[in-house]
């Protein structure tokens, strides 16, 4: 539906969407792809009815045993739903994340991403692993065996330069395990974009407001282009606009850029295809900076990776304590 290999994921899971409405998107060819996170998996599994019978068939397990059982099956149906666009090589991958209590843990978080993967057991899921120190390594790791990774929680040009560094030491020790002609394991690395408006907004002036996450995804995106591997591509996350002070598509307006991946809420989804929209030539890198510089952006980035973190594990344990 889109031209120059732009992909539009969906952000969101939910047992009877994936059953109905998102492979009507599928077919239509709207999206070709879907993410999860824990606060998108607490949304679901604690407010929707369609997990009614699964919880009660395993309440007598522990409570992330549970949840684990209740996240997988969902990954599984999308997965399912989605191999044809994999096979096609058009997008097909849904992303399940580790449990965010292990983001400082990187022995950990590749074993249960390995777990996962393994559960799940379709070649079209992206273990999803926060850009920290020991995510890092994680993510190499998982590639080095053929797991697709999705690379989240990224806020700053330094974050994205790891997470590529990490993906060119797992692609290598891939090539080394299964030899130089194995289909390569995908990764995205998952830039947040509205998260710094809503930051920053109030302290800016009127005809600033609303650049600060467009212009800093554009940076990380040149980084990942620049950087030229085959297997990595930049995905903007965080994309849905609240309350009125911008079109409801903004931040996939502006960021439809070639080669990228944009995972939007379902309202978003939709505000986009009211009307014919087109790829945009991204700002260059002198431009960029030169807005970016007025900025305290260290600080910016250092608080909204800690945010998110937060949010991820509190969503996690929210989750766990109503499975008890």
């Amino acid at each position: 539906m889109y031209s120059g290999n732009f992909s539009l994921w969906c952000d969101f899971v939910e047992r009877d969407f994936i059953k109905d409405d998102f492979v009507d998107l599928l077919q239509k060819g709207v999206v070709n792809g879907a993410t999860s996170n824990p606060a998108i998996f607490k949304n679901a599994i604690l407010n929707s009815p369609a997990y009614k019978e699964q919880k009660e068939l395993f309440k007598d397990k522990n409570p992330k045993k549970i949840y684990e059982i209740l996240a997988t099956t969902d990954i599984r149906l999308a997965a399912r739903s989605l191999l044809n666009n994999y096979i096609q090589e058009d997008g097909g991958f849904i992303s399940i994340e580790v449990d965010p209590r292990l983001s400082d843990d990187e022995e950990g978080s590749y074993k249960e991403g390995k777990r996962l993967y393994s559960i799940i057991g379709m070649p079209n899921v992206m273990i999803k692993i926060p850009a920290t120190k020991a995510g890092y390594g994680a993510m190499s790791a998982l590639l080095a065996r053929g797991i697709n990774i999705n690379a989240t929680l990224i806020f700053s040009p330094s974050q994205t330069k790891e997470c590529l560094e990490a993906i060119k030491e797992g692609t290598k020790l891939f090539k080394k395990r299964f030899g130089p002609e194995a289909t390569l394991p995908s990764a995205v690395i998952s830039i947040f974009v509205s998260r710094f408006d809503r930051l920053l907004d109030s302290n800016l002036e009127p005809n600033n407001r609303g650049k600060v996450g467009i212009y800093n995804a554009t940076k990380c995106y040149h980084i990942i282009e620049n950087a030229n591997l085959s297997n990595a591509k930049a995905l903007f996350a965080s994309t849905g606009v609240k309350g009125d002070e911008y079109e409801k598509s903004y931040y996939i307006d502006e960021l439809m850029f070639k080669n990228s991946i944009n995972t939007a809420p379902l309202d978003t989804i939709k505000a986009f295809l009211e009307s014919k929209k087109e790829l945009k030539t991204p700002l260059d890198l002198d431009e960029i900076d030169a807005f970016l510089d007025k900025i305290d952006m260290k600080s910016a980035y250092e608080k909204l990776l800690k945010d998110g973190l937060v949010q991820f594990k509190v969503a996690f344990d929210e989750i766990l304590k109503e499975l008890e």
